[in-house]
């Protein structure tokens, strides 16, 4: 079984499997997810591009957007077979667009309906499923509500859940905007473990340091990051060293680059364009000297026809190496 410790968030248009490959050059034991698919893509949609990934990116848990019980257990029987690690409910998503589709951050409010759905992909795999929810939506954000939400889908077998500390408006906030302006309440996390000490509870939201995370998992079992992994992606060099116990040396971010080159141009030859991999890796110079030439180099060159690795190892030129290492 794999360690839950720590967590990169599911992120819709982000976490990609060319985003996944790189986050795991930096982390070897940091749990990894998709970006959140819904039941009728996997079930009618191209299964190759949207469930593909490489072996390299274990362990990873396929997130699936549905409130259908049948259609879940259906995908999770899918994800089994194709060697996914876990199936994660997506009750936390507050977009109209998901709401439309009657999943994401609405279900809070149908908690029979969630421990139907849990229960159905409980009985269809042997994988562990979870379910990553908010705290609560629009005026329904008691901590009576939240707990009695946990306990039903507890019942059906969820033993992990992933808390996003904050409410979710459904109306009149976009999904950016309930990322941001929903305080962050960790107390409400802290005190769900507490109450329900033999689930596993994993803390979601704001976390954007080692020093955060440290402070989170004296609490909690697990912390999930988010848009901090994503914008500055080095923060999960440490990750290894300090939460698992491993004696491997941090790589430097020169390091992880020269690493990622046989993938991108594995990828290249199967015809992935490059921008598809490198827009990932903007962030990985973030808060060291040469930082903003190595985007704008990628940013200009990525797009040209038969641009190759030469771009990213003449962007690579432009970063001080000796600047670069350890900061």
């Amino acid at each position: 079984m794999f360690d839950r410790r720590v967590s990169v968030a599911p992120m819709l248009d982000w976490t990609d499997r060319h985003c996944r490959f790189f986050l795991r050059l930096l982390t070897r034991h940091t749990l990894l997810y998709t970006e959140m698919v819904t039941t009728g893509a996997v079930l009618h949609g191209n299964r190759e591009r949207l469930l593909a990934y490489d072996p390299a990116e274990h362990p990873l848990a396929l997130q699936l957007g549905g409130s259908n019980p049948t259609d879940l257990a259906r995908c999770a029987r899918i994800a089994a077979d194709l060697g996914y690690d876990e199936i994660n409910l997506n009750v936390g998503c507050p977009s109209d667009r998901v709401q439309s589709g009657r999943f994401g951050a609405c279900l809070m409010a149908e908690p029979l309906l969630v421990a139907e759905c849990v229960a159905a992909m409980q009985a269809a795999v042997d994988l562990p499923v979870t379910v990553k929810t908010r705290i609560g939506i629009d005026d329904r954000d008691s901590y009576e509500e939240l707990a009695e939400f946990v306990r039903c889908i507890a019942l059906a077998g969820c033993r992990t859940l992933i808390i996003h500390a904050r409410k979710a408006w459904l109306t009149g906030l976009s999904p950016k905007e309930n990322r941001q302006i929903p305080p962050l309440r960790y107390d409400v996390v802290y005190r769900l473990k507490q109450d329900f000490s033999e689930l596993r509870f994993i803390l979601n939201g704001g976390v954007a340091s080692i020093q955060q995370m440290a402070e989170h998992l004296a609490l909690v079992d697990g912390v999930m990051i988010g848009r901090a992994a994503y914008e500055n992606p080095y923060l999960l060099a440490e990750v290894d060293q300090r939460f698992f116990g491993t004696s491997q040396p941090i790589p430097t971010r020169h390091d992880i680059v020269h690493r990622l080159l046989p993938y991108v141009e594995q990828q290249l030859q199967a015809g992935t364009p490059l921008h598809c991999m490198t827009r990932h890796i903007l962030g990985l110079f973030q808060g060291v000297p040469g930082a903003r030439a190595w985007r704008r180099s990628l940013s200009e060159n990525t797009h040209h026809a038969n641009a190759g690795v030469e771009v990213l190892t003449t962007a690579l030129r432009l970063v001080p190496e000796a600047l670069a290492v350890g900061a």
